[in-house]
């Protein structure tokens, strides 16, 4: 929508071109990072969950929903005393976002990975419970230089009953188990975008991580899993944004 044609007034407060502005933080460790700050005149302490919701509001009706989601990585919303760039208006908002988005496409355009002749290592670890904790990681790509290049993160976990095995699975669950990402890994391929870049097992519980270059069809993949698998495993997902895969620094040399 065009920014003359988007008003919104939630209780006394109006989110309008007039009442909102913004600017973007760069970071030089994360250079594909878009970190958007929004400053809307009106927020103090008391009225800033108001203030924050009306924002996000905001932006779904300016840019629509789904661009706001997948074009900004992270936002934060602040009073005018918290400001320490020059603030721009934010009917420019859009225009910068399409600027950051065509430079990422034509960065990383062409990137495919083929997982085939990676390094793999496995990784042990003990649990404050005292239990063992066992990962199996793709050191190659944690290594690689295209990270951005995947930015959604799907964490599948899968519980299961390890109570008689140390907190590990028993011969036939761990079979299921290996079936289950195979399973997976047929729906997402690395060479269309979907990295399998490693697991932990645990006290009870295996945890998938694969690096994704859009969240459509690895919902959609693990969703039918799911409803394949409800009388087999205890199963439940999270896919969200995660640019550099950060949620896997746990993984990575110190």
């Amino acid at each position: 929508m065009d920014i003359k044609n988007v008003s919104i007034r939630m209780g006394d407060y109006t989110f309008d071109s007039e009442h909102l502005s913004f600017y973007p933080i760069e970071h030089e460790n994360y250079p594909d990072e878009v970190d958007i700050v929004v400053i809307h005149e009106d927020l103090n302490e008391e009225n800033k969950a108001l203030i924050t919701n009306g924002v996000y509001i905001f932006l779904d009706n300016y840019l629509g929903e789904l661009n706001s989601l997948t074009e900004i990585d992270n936002l934060t919303v602040i009073s005018k005393d918290q400001v320490q760039q020059e603030l721009i208006p934010i009917g420019k908002l859009k225009d910068y976002l399409i600027w950051r988005e065509k430079e990422f496409v034509e960065k990383y355009s062409g990137t495919r990975y083929d997982t085939e002749n990676d390094r793999y290592a496995s990784l042990e670890a003990e649990l404050q419970n005292g239990l063992p904790l066992i990962v199996i990681v793709n050191t190659t790509l944690l290594e690689w230089d295209a990270k951005a290049s995947h930015p959604w993160m799907l964490k599948v976990a899968v519980k299961y009953d390890g109570r008689h095995n140390n907190g590990f699975p028993d011969k036939n669950t761990y079979e299921l188990l290996n079936q289950f990402e195979d399973d997976i890994m047929l729906g997402l391929k690395d060479f269309e975008g979907y990295l399998n870049v490693g697991r932990e097992t645990a006290d009870g519980e295996r945890v998938i991580y694969f690096a994704c270059k859009d969240f459509r069809k690895p919902a959609k993949i693990v969703y039918d899993l799911t409803v394949r698998y409800t009388d087999k495993l205890d199963l439940s997902y999270e896919l969200y944004k995660d640019k550099y895969w950060r949620s896997l620094d746990m993984f990575r040399p110190n």
